[in-house]
């Protein structure tokens, strides 16, 4: 009997449930290795349509075996492809057209079919003929394709006119499921991996096993080389192919040598320094393996050689760090798209370099509004799409890496864009909400505070292009979140040392639950947890009271629902956290309160993130300071690096280099400590600070000192606050008389902020001829001073080797103990101590 009026079903009830069920018309495709793989699809698909009393037929035409056998309840047509298209074509389509509406039908593998009519291109057409009659005809077809074997010719035609679109993966036993195209249905997992376990497929929705599953399986068609005219294919075919033949023996090893050589200065980097360390770790099969991910010509940029040597250092340094860290799948745009991109859309003239810098500025507002307006290419919209078929919905970051940035002496730390990208809906508003995010990057080129770091450095005549590194983001899927467990930035020398035991050579963490936003940004009026690598549980804090009330609160997440980031609370957080997770991470208020003095109201939420277990039960401070030690090492300097990690079960995490740079410290020998003044009179000491501190000793005569009254600057409106960091930024950039003078900044809260209720709201290029800078804790009650080690601004003081302190003059001649949550000069000793006086 016909059931017609049944749901339509695939018969895996698991896969119904992925693709929120069969639709009429859905002409659905199997792009496979194996007909092995298509096979386990096949089956349920007709035996539950047989079951259903529906309308089945079978098409046999391919060299493989049958799919279904006879049997009642199913009309199978053998046919001969050989005998020409047109042919074959007709008895199809009538076939079809004698069934009429709701049939059901099974094709043979469809990529036979060019063995018989030489042709991808005919392929196309016919599946372009046949598969709207379908549609029209409210039927349910299936269709198999070998993966990886056909032009765009055929592939074009099938992916425009199907419904569904499904990529097969197979390995070892073990089938996952890709969908590529799912039409007129949607869901924030949709377009995931899929493990098939059971009666179920189940999305992977963690980066770090995500990862492992798909750098085991070959992607030949991410082989962007194709689609490369000239030179660049040229030479990637000869090296590929001298490498083959070397590790068979018929060539020299010094024939892949000369072209390693040559790759390096073509795709990785053209600066001497990072030349030597790209020789000594890169390998020929590394590079090709790069080029292959690449989208566009040109180099890769410094952040991306960063991470990728940071990672090859670490693999040479000890075998076992290859299973210590997070496979990476980045891909790479290559720096002439962004150079084609400005002149295709007319803002090459705008980006040239003007005699007046302030012509420049003027110029660069107009470049930058064009720059967010531009087109890209066809070519390369096709290999954006390509790559965001390989990513699914897993959200994904588009980085800046300029030629400049991440190198010996610059950083550019926070002065180009990066954007997160959630990485929701269908593929084509995936694909726009990428290209957004690229045109946010390459205008931020024309910055202003860009282009003032790179007046300040003399860099403005120098070749400057934006590559971009396009990474997975790391971490897990928590219902509707998507974040990584632990982030952060990591320092292998550590520049404040709050404690006298705490080692400055062993490094320095700065830790989030979250996105490491919250790390590299400096957040208003939220903490952190600093981790000096030595003595990683001590903490800056002096009682269990203030170890809640200056740990983080609030968690940057991607929002998959609303398609975004946003920041929470961690009390929200905590909530969907896996309770053995919030265990390593936070600690109890009651075990809190057992061991200490903290006491809080019992209604109160008892969980405060601390990072207690995570770095006292695991070796995961060891780990991060081996990690560093042996960067500093390669890098013969100081380094800093941002990361993720993620626990993949219980006991087992992996580690995910996100960036990896050298680290803009002057650090100074033992000759050059400052010691402080004997007998030194109370009335000569102008201001004085128990900390915190960062930045070198210093004894210099005050030229210029800018102080904001605090009793003035709290009772101004926020408007005039705002007037007053345009003030404080035209009297820092006065002109001197010639001699380097020393120009020192005193003012209330955070210098910096982005509210104006929590400090001054100066940006970094404002206050950048500011050798000491000094914040004053008067702003509001609970605000604390915040150094912000690792952020961006923390690095642009670092790099300006400024000394920036923090004054509490309520504490003034208070006991040590009750001074504040940091040391005294006396409990730190050394140079450290005489930084935190000025007189």
């Amino acid at each position: 009997m016909n059931t017609s009026s049944e749901l339509l079903t695939t018969g895996l009830p698991g896969l119904d449930r992925m693709l929120h069920g069969l639709q009429p018309g859905d002409n659905v495709v199997w792009e496979v290795d194996s007909i092995n793989d298509y096979t386990p699809f096949v089956r349920p698909f007709w035996t539950q349509a047989v079951k259903q009393g529906r309308r089945l037929t079978y098409f046999h035409f391919a060299r493989h075996h049958q799919l279904i056998p006879d049997q009642h309840g199913v009309e199978i047509y053998r046919l001969h492809p050989e005998a020409g298209f047109e042919k074959f074509l007709t008895e199809i389509l009538d076939v079809i057209e004698k069934n009429g509406q709701g049939a059901f039908y099974v094709f043979d593998w469809l990529s036979d079919l060019v063995a018989d009519w030489y042709s991808d291109r005919m392929l196309g057409n016919f599946f372009m003929i046949t598969c709207p009659f379908l549609y029209d005809l409210e039927t349910v077809a299936y269709f198999g394709l070998r993966k990886n074997q056909h032009s765009f010719h055929a592939t074009d035609g099938i992916n425009n006119t199907a419904q569904v679109i499904l990529e097969v993966y197979r390995k070892s036993d073990q089938l996952f499921l890709h969908p590529l195209k799912v039409y007129q249905r949607h869901s924030p997992t949709l377009y995931m991996l899929h493990i098939w376990e059971g009666q179920e497929f189940r999305p992977v929705t963690s980066s770090a096993v995500l990862t492992e599953i798909l750098a085991g399986i070959p992607q030949p068609w991410l082989d962007f080389t194709i689609h490369r005219p000239g030179v660049w294919v040229r030479t990637f075919r000869q090296a590929q192919e001298t490498l083959d033949a070397v590790k068979s023996g018929r060539k020299p090893q010094q024939d892949a040598e000369a072209f390693f050589r040559r790759l390096l200065k073509m795709v990785i980097t053209r600066d001497e320094r990072f030349l030597g360390l790209a020789e000594k770790y890169f390998e020929l099969v590394d590079v090709i393996e790069i080029m292959k991910r690449m989208i566009g010509t040109g180099l890769i940029g410094g952040k991306s050689l960063g991470m990728l040597l940071g990672r090859a250092i670490l693999r040479k340094a000890d075998s076992a760090w290859t299973d210590r860290l997070e496979v990476h799948d980045s891909f790479f745009v290559g720096s002439d798209v962004f150079y084609t991109y400005l002149v295709q859309n007319g803002c090459w003239w705008l980006r040239r370099r003007q005699k007046d810098f302030s012509a420049y500025l003027e110029k660069a507002d107009e470049a930058r509004k064009k720059m967010l307006e531009g087109v890209f290419p066809q070519y390369i919209q096709d290999q954006f799409m390509e790559m965001l078929e390989y990513f699914g919905q897993s959200p994904i970051i588009i980085r800046s890496s300029s030629l400049l940035e991440d190198n010996y002496g610059n950083a550019f730390s926070g002065k180009y864009e990066s954007v997160f990208c959630a990485n929701q809906g269908a593929p084509r508003e995936r694909l726009e909400a990428f290209m957004r995010a690229v045109r946010t990057v390459y205008a931020s080129t024309m910055s202003r505070e860009g282009l003032l770091y790179r007046l300040h450095h003399g860099l403005l005549d120098q070749d400057e292009q934006m590559a971009l590194l396009v990474q997975r983001v790391s971490g897990e899927m928590y219902g509707h979140l998507f974040f990584p467990q632990i982030a952060g930035v990591g320092f292998s020398f550590n520049p404040f040392v709050w404690h006298e035991h705490i080692d400055p050579a062993a490094g320095v963490l700065r830790l989030v639950l979250g996105l490491g936003t919250r790390a590299v940004e400096r957040t208003e009026d939220d903490y952190t947890r600093l981790v000096g690598l030595n003595l990683p549980h001590k903490r800056l804090e002096s009682n269990l009271s203030e170890v809640r009330q200056y740990s983080q609160r609030r968690v940057d997440v991607l929002d998959l629902n609303a398609n975004q980031l946003k920041t929470i609370d961690f009390e929200t957080t905590a909530r969907v956290l896996p309770a053995a997770l919030l265990d390593i991470f936070a600690s109890n208020t009651d075990d809190l309160w057992r061991h200490g003095e903290a006491n809080w109201p019992a209604n109160s939420f008892q969980w405060t993130l601390t990072f207690d277990r995570l770095l006292t039960e695991t070796t995961f401070a060891d780990d991060m300071r081996a990690l560093l030690s042996h960067l500093q090492a390669a890098y013969n300097h100081p380094v800093d690096i941002e990361f993720t990690a993620n626990f993949v079960d219980n006991a087992r995490y992996r580690i995910n280099l996100v960036q990896c740079r050298p680290f803009q410290v002057k650090i100074k020998g033992e000759g050059s400590k400052v010691h402080f003044p004997r007998g030194l009179h109370a009335d000569r000491v102008v201001l004085e600070s128990g900390g915190p501190i960062v930045g070198q000793s210093l004894v210099t005569a005050v030229d210029r000192l800018i102080y904001v009254v605090p009793s003035v600057y709290g009772k101004m409106p926020l408007s005039q606050r705002y007037s007053i960091a345009r003030t404080i930024g035209r009297l820092t950039h006065l002109p001197s008389d010639g001699d380097a003078r020393t120009l020192m900044l005193v003012g209330p809260g955070r210098w910096g902020t982005s509210m104006p209720s929590l400090g001054v709201p100066v940006s970094f290029a404002e206050i950048n001829t500011v050798s000491v800078l000094a914040e004053v804790a008067v702003m509001h009650e609970g605000l604390v001073p915040d150094v912000s080690l690792g952020t961006h601004f923390f690095n642009d003081l670092v790099e300006m080797d400024m000394l920036c302190l923090a004054i509490f003059p309520e504490k003034i001649g208070q006991s040590s103990e009750r001074r504040s949550a940091y040391p005294s000069p006396q409990q730190v000793g050394g140079a450290a101590a005489w930084r935190r006086r000025v007189g």
